[in-house]
């Protein structure tokens, strides 16, 4: 008995443990230590230390298999942080990777983060490898430590200037930081208490530990840190940055049978100024955004817009404020020009002279900060310029000028209150106004995220209202309002409001949880001028309960059950859509491979209101059916594979569809890398809009064979920490078979027409991009570019195989792009003190 009773009070006194958090008294330090790794310096013998790290995975509460020991020090201009990581030099993972690039790699790191504001919500990430390759990251209340690596939304995308140094010892290895306070955020004050957490990974075995614990079945990373007491007196020095950059370089492209040629050259600057030690303002002048990699574009038959990831750095940087109510889609400044394909459409009639692709940004700027009672703001602006193509009539030979988009202006406002615990309320604006009698666009989002104190249920509720002013051209969308009227000979839509609103409520720790989520969206509610949302008009219910087993068993590190349904119904006409239940399955074994299932059905079918393009139109679909299977080996190895199968059952003839996705990477030495990507679907028998109409208006539909494949060859040769050269290779290619076409009923029913010719589509796409970097000093980088395409995604003749059109788009013609750009850092506080 007595046996018993001590082993329960220690294991009470261990959970006890695990759910205090630690803290840590800073040290003031009049000389600062040299940043070289050798942790030789005598002012590290004063400083605060911290150690007795914890697992986080794979065996969370355990005591890691080797010990770190960390020192912190700071002073009028930076923090610094020393760190012994002990361990067998030889088993160290030391793989050189992208700045940023470390997770999934063979390579351990450390890295320290600070929550500056102490509300459990933002806060700064710093990262170093036994490579010396750094990290840096803005993470927020949405961040976890998902088996050792940052997950969830942060935001890598931010690039800090700070230094860091390695040194390899007998021992182990040892890591020296330097974070200069102009790289950081905190509110003014005399004595600053502050969020701080160190964290530890070891590749060989996966395991993180942190230094104050970090449960895995609790929700969130950042609410689960130690504390930083006693920062005296810290006032960040003015922070003012430029970045001047230039460009040049040389493009040729196809245009019809003719290859044309542009010389590229630009120049422009960011600006960073601190207006106090809180806020700061980002501004880009004259942007040059060729440099980023090429977008993922498809065949989209679809009624619905494609979104593509945003690659440029202004608008990656720093924006987590601005995309946290999600209305802001950066994509859409500076995009392709509203009547671009209008003008396109002339070929047969007028040359085109000059039609421009891209939408040039005049200047775009950024405020963004939180005050020391945890408000943050932000404040988001950019213009861009009115673009015209020229036209040259073949009857008359005269030139005309069209404009394909006016000049516009984007404003973007945020208020985020941090309350209590994790809990916060956000409000945002968006505001579109653009010159003329063309369409203005204001959104208004309100958002309230209510966590309990102890962060094991959520309930969020938000609300949106979005108003259209000027009148826009109807393009057939149902989800605009039916109230149309002439002006000038073309249909237009008349001004209309809208709206949505989102009720959540969810068991978000523990073992057992759960969601439920109602939301509802008018069919004129359309955030698209700066936002993105694909459809709306819709009553939806969505509820899901999951088994989590997030500490490691006999068999498992981890599983996951999970069961839901989901039930659609159209707002306006008040109507069915659809209802899909579903199960999933993930179980990560002992040897760090996994598996995953998952099965579902719609059972009742669906009546689609949008595919038809066709206000107040439906089309039935058949009831379906699917299921899917998939895994992934140990990331660890060389040679590192994964994939999955799926396959669904529509309630028709041939009604069967088949997806095959597989993906490896082969790590050949610690400097390169190269893996693959290949994912292929085939729909026997798609049911799509044929974009045709009878003569009556009345809407064309066709069983359709569906094939897609794409494949991605990637790679990176990191020559140095700092230098790296990146290749990736794309081939997308679609066929579209059409088998029969049908009319639809009022009752959404298909009753079989007579059969179309010509119809059928052989699209391929192609993009080559490469990119030398060069980090040649702190801040300041060297790139040349290198991009190809093929000019014409139909121009490969009909194959009936995928090889026999990766093979022949060679013989098509293709653009060329060769780039340079400079850009040098300059730091205010730098040049100051050098004079």
């Amino acid at each position: 008995m007595l046996r018993g009773l001590f082993f329960a009070v220690a294991f009470l006194g261990v959970q006890v443990a695990l759910s205090q958090s630690k803290t840590l008294i800073a040290v003031k330090t009049q000389q600062a230590p040299v940043i070289d790794g050798k942790l030789e310096d005598t002012v590290w013998q004063r400083a605060a230390i911290a150690s007795n790290f914890v697992q986080n995975y794979p065996s969370f509460g355990q005591s890691p298999s080797v010990p770190t020991e960390v020192r912190f020090l700071y002073d009028d201009n930076a923090l610094y942080i020393n760190a012994y990581l002990h361990d067998d030099p030889s088993l160290v993972r030391k793989q050189i990777t992208a700045r940023d690039g470390e997770q999934r790699q063979d390579v351990d790191y450390f890295s320290v983060a600070f929550d500056t504001y102490d509300d459990k919500q933002n806060g700064f990430l710093f990262l170093v490898t036994p490579a010396n390759v750094q990290t840096d990251a803005k993470i927020n209340a949405g961040t976890q430590l998902n088996y050792g690596y940052i997950g969830g939304d942060n935001g890598r995308s931010w690039d800090a200037v700070w230094q860091s140094s390695v040194e390899h010892m007998d021992g182990g290895w040892k890591v020296e930081m330097r974070i200069p306070y102009i790289s950081l955020r905190f509110a003014k004050k005399d004595v600053q208490t502050w969020g701080i957490q160190f964290l530890r990974f070891t590749r060989r075995n996966n395991e993180a530990s942190t230094w104050n614990p970090v449960n895995p079945a609790e929700s969130g990373f950042i609410n689960q840190f130690g504390k930083c007491q006693n920062l005296i007196d810290i006032k960040p020095p003015l922070r003012l940055s430029l970045s001047p950059y230039v460009t040049g370089g040389v493009r040729f492209y196809p245009e019809g049978s003719d290859i044309s040629r542009d010389f590229l050259r630009n120049g422009g600057m960011d600006v960073k100024y601190g207006i106090n030690e809180s806020f700061t303002l980002d501004a880009t002048l004259i942007p040059d955004f060729g440099q980023v990699i090429s977008d993922n574009i498809i065949n989209n038959l679809t009624p619905f817009e494609v979104r593509f990831t945003e690659n440029r750095p202004f608008f990656t940087e720093g924006t987590e404020l601005f995309n946290k109510a999600g209305l802001f889609y950066s994509r859409r400044i500076g995009a392709i020009p509203s009547n671009y394909y209008s003008v396109e459409s002339l070929r047969n009639e007028y040359t085109i002279i000059e039609n421009p692709s891209v939408t040039q940004l005049y200047n775009a700027i950024k405020l963004s900060g939180r005050t020391k009672n945890k408000l943050g703001v932000g404040v988001f602006n950019a213009v861009t310029a009115p673009m015209q193509a020229t036209v040259r009539s073949k009857a008359s030979g005269k030139d005309s000028t069209i404009e394909t988009e006016p000049l516009t202006n984007y404003n973007l406002f945020v208020l985020d209150q941090a309350l209590k615990g994790r809990s916060s309320i956000t409000f945002t604006n968006t505001n579109v106004l653009r010159s003329g009698a063309n369409r203005d666009a204001n959104v208004t989002g309100l958002d309230y995220n209510y966590f309990t104190s102890n962060n094991k249920y959520q309930l969020k509720v938000s609300g949106r209202y979005s108003s259209i002013f000027g009148y826009t051209p109807y393009r057939g969308n149902i989800n605009l309002v039916s109230d149309t009227v002439r002006r000038n000979g073309s249909l237009m839509v008349k001004p209309y409001n809208g709206f949505k609103s989102n009720l959540t409520f969810a068991k978000i720790s523990g073992k057992m949880q759960f969601s439920m989520i109602a939301g509802l969206e008018s069919n004129t509610y359309d955030p698209n001028d700066l936002g993105f949302l694909q459809n709306p008009n819709k009553i939806s219910y969505y509820g899901t309960i999951s088994y989590n087993q997030l500490t490691a068993t006999d068999r498992f590190i981890s599983y996951r059950y999970e069961a839901g349904v989901q039930y659609i119904s159209i707002y306006k006409p008040a109507a069915y859509n659809q209802v899909e239940v579903f199960g999933k399955a993930f179980w990560l074994f002992k040897n760090f491979w996994d598996v995953n299932f998952s099965i579902g059905s719609q059972p009742f079918g669906q009546n689609d209101y949008f595919e038809l393009r066709t206000p107040n139109r439906y089309l039935q679909r058949p009831a379906f059916h699917y299921l899917s299977f998939g895994g992934s080996s140990d990331s660890r190895k060389k040679l590192y594979i994964g994939g999955s199968f799926g396959y669904a059952h529509t309630e028709i003839e041939n009604g069967d569809y088949f997806s095959i996705n597989f993906n490896a990477r082969h790590r050949f030495s610690n400097r390169f890398s190269l893996s693959i990507e290949v994912n292929n679907q085939d729909d026997q028998t798609q049911i799509g809009y044929a974009f045709q109409r009878e003569l009556n208006g009345e809407p064309i539909i066709g069983y359709r064979r569906f094939l897609e494949t794409q494949s991605i060859l990637s790679g990176i040769y990191n020559f140095t920490s700092r230098l790296n050269l990146t290749l990736r290779a794309r081939h997308y290619w679609n066929e579209v078979s059409y088998k029969d076409f049908f009319n639809v009923a009022q009752d959404g029913s298909h009753n079989k027409r007579n059969f179309i010719t010509g119809q059928d589509e052989n699209y391929n796409l192609f993009n080559l991009d490469g990119f030398l970097t060069w980090d040649f000093r702190l801040g300041s980088r060297l790139i040349f570019g290198y991009k190809n395409w093929l000019g014409n995604p139909y121009a490969v003749l009909t194959q009936q195989n995928y090889f026999g059109n990766l093979k022949n788009i060679f013989s098509g013609s293709h653009g060329n792009e060769l780039t340079v750009k400079l850009i040098y850092f300059l730091d205010y506080n730098q040049l100051h003190k050098k004079r």
